[in-house]
């Protein structure tokens, strides 16, 4: 649905599914009810258009690849419900300058931030154990991280091609550092 603008989706909808609004390269905004609890995978990859996004406080779910290629999303919210971010979720969203991780979270999945060239800082909440392979790969313009005592894995390539990036602390509770995580 290429000409697709934007879009109200009812509250009586609990589920988006994967690849509902794949490709929807003009669509600019979006309404998400209270009653979704689930975003699927590849619900808005390619979203090329849309600029900003709310996640309700009813999502526990974020797809794989959820927002892939959302080159214009320059801010998005995600819920305190939300207990992972999926692989891939925010991959290539070039234009994404911040964003806040809930303590609701456990787990960045791989590729979550991977080229997102605009992002400058990060804090990650005392919930995360695990960051994953590429989290924050190719991401040029982060200058500093700040990663809890919860986590106890930083996987592969995860830091790898932060060339902003001057410091990091790695706290005493991690016992895995990836191959090139800092790369």
């Amino acid at each position: 649905c290429y000409s697709l603008t934007s879009i109200t989706i009812p509250n009586s909808v609990t589920t988006i599914g994967s690849e509902a609004f794949y490709g929807c390269y003009s669509l600019t905004s979006i309404t998400i009810p209270n009653s979704v609890t689930t975003i699927g995978s590849e619900a808005f990859y390619g979203c090329y258009s849309l600029t900003s996004i709310t996640i309700p406080n009813s999502v526990t779910t974020i797809g794989s690849k959820a927002f892939y290629d959302c080159y214009s999303l320059t801010s998005i919210t995600i819920p305190n419900s939300a207990t992972a971010i999926g692989d891939d979720a925010f991959r290539n969203c070039d234009s994404l300058t911040s964003i806040t991780i809930p303590n609701s979270v456990t787990t960045i999945g791989e590729y979550a931030f991977y080229d997102c060239d605009s992002l400058t800082s990060i804090t990650i909440p005392n919930s995360v154990t695990t960051i994953r392979e590429y989290a924050f790969y190719d991401c040029d313009s982060l200058t500093s991280i700040t990663i809890p005592n919860s986590v106890t894995t930083i996987g592969d390539e995860a830091f790898s091609w932060c060339e902003s990036l001057t410091s990091i602390t790695i706290p005493n509770s991690v016992t895995t550092i990836g191959s090139k995580a800092f790369y």
